[in-house]
């Protein structure tokens, strides 16, 4: 067993270019950056870093996701709900199907494991 260990991952170096969300909101649309974490006996869950740019753009996942903000600032308005403010140090627990629309007000840094459908 290897433990991976991201020392000061709300700073750390080197997260590699993703491109932009596949349904951006804004022009020109936001930058992703991240790195993915293989943990072993994670089955096919993802995790990792992420980070994205100020923008906005539509949630479209269909898992369930859990993140926990290391940095920035941002609102998530779940479709048909009210807008949720979030900020660094806040913990999220998304529901597989949540849609909505991120508005990225700071560059937005978060640790996330994605749950396999």
């Amino acid at each position: 067993m290897s433990i991976v260990v991201l020392h000061q991952s709300a700073t750390l170096p080197g997260l590699k270019d993703q491109g932009w969300p596949a349904r951006p909101l804004t022009q020109p649309p936001c930058r992703l950056r991240g790195i993915d974490v293989e943990l072993a006996g994670a089955g096919d869950n993802n995790s990792g870093l992420w980070e994205c740019e100020p923008g906005r753009f539509e949630r479209q996942l269909a898992n369930a996701e859990v993140m926990h903000i290391l940095t920035g600032a941002g609102t998530f308005t779940p479709t048909g709900a009210a807008p949720l403010q979030i900020r660094a140090g806040d913990t999220l627990f998304f529901p597989a199907n949540t849609t909505g629309e991120w508005h990225v007000h700071q560059t937005l840094r978060k640790v996330f494991v994605v749950m396999a459908m």
